[in-house]
């Protein structure tokens, strides 16, 4: 199923079928669970003149193909920002909840940009692209990944985090002006840092992430994105880490921060 079948189902009705196909663990993969329910807001906002500020994704528990149903309330509406909370069922019980913060933009006299250092990586199409393989999660099929710097997942690096290139797959999802739910669906396919620092397969969840966004988008489905991961705490089963993601362009579009159960 395509992504705009699947958010037309959420644009006319509560219930929808999650596709096969997307599967990362035991769970249906994290970041369409998230654009599902962006797609949500985005539908129960239905205003272009406030844009998304921010939000905030709580994985409650395993989301698995099939029936779920999106509910959708505004919490409060104020003159600039409305914040509303979006919630995924399944099995009469929330399995994922966004907050989301939508605003207008004010006259402001302050200005600062301390933005990250940009990487300066090679070009997408000067890097191989991440194979799939079978021991790989399902959901990487969609997606199309160039690593520019660090280590690959399993790979026993005695240091975390990466860097590269990710886009949508030419060959599963036409293109089209991209969307706020298209973006948090692929930013999320990227893995937790540690990663790269496991010796063996052992899973790694996210338990909450927040998104921050700098510009609005003005990017096709096909278009690349920059991608940086920096972890700065990891112990105890837990990592926090804060993760950048740019336009082909070099500009900022939005500023990651996570928290992800390890089981290595």
């Amino acid at each position: 199923m395509s992504l705009t079948r699947l958010f037309r189902e959420i644009e006319q009705q509560e219930w929808i079928d999650l596709p096969e196909g997307w599967l990362q663990g035991r769970t249906i993969f994290g970041g369409l669970a998230a654009g599902v329910l962006m797609h949500k807001a985005l539908c129960t906002i239905g205003d272009e003149s406030k844009r998304l500020l921010s939000c905030s994704i709580t994985f409650v528990g395993p989301v698995q193909a099939g029936k779920a149903r999106i509910t959708a309330e505004i919490l409060r509406q104020g003159k600039s920002v409305t914040t509303l909370e979006v919630r995924l069922w399944q099995e009469n019980a929330v399995q994922s909840i966004l907050i989301a913060s939508f605003g207008t933009d004010r006259e402001s006299s302050i200005r600062v940009r301390q933005e990250p250092v940009i990487p300066a990586y090679p070009l997408a199409d000067q890097l191989a692209p991440l194979p799939f393989a079978k021991m790989m999660p399902e959901c990487y099929q969609h997606f199309d990944l160039r690593w520019a710097e660090g280590k690959f997942p399993m790979m026993g690096s005695p240091s975390p985090d990466f860097g590269g290139w990710a886009r949508f797959s030419p060959e599963e999802q036409a293109n089209r002006k991209m969307t706020l739910a298209d973006f948090v669906t692929l930013t999320d396919i990227w893995p937790p840092g540690v990663l790269s620092m496991f010796k063996t397969l052992a899973p790694a969840s996210s338990l909450t992430w927040h998104i921050t966004f700098i510009h609005s988008l003005k990017e096709q489905l096909h278009d690349w994105f920059k991608y940086k991961v920096v972890t700065e705490y990891a112990e105890h089963g837990y990592a926090t880490e804060q993760a950048y993601v740019w336009n082909e362009q070099d500009q900022l579009l939005a500023i990651c921060r996570q928290t992800v159960t390890v089981f290595a």
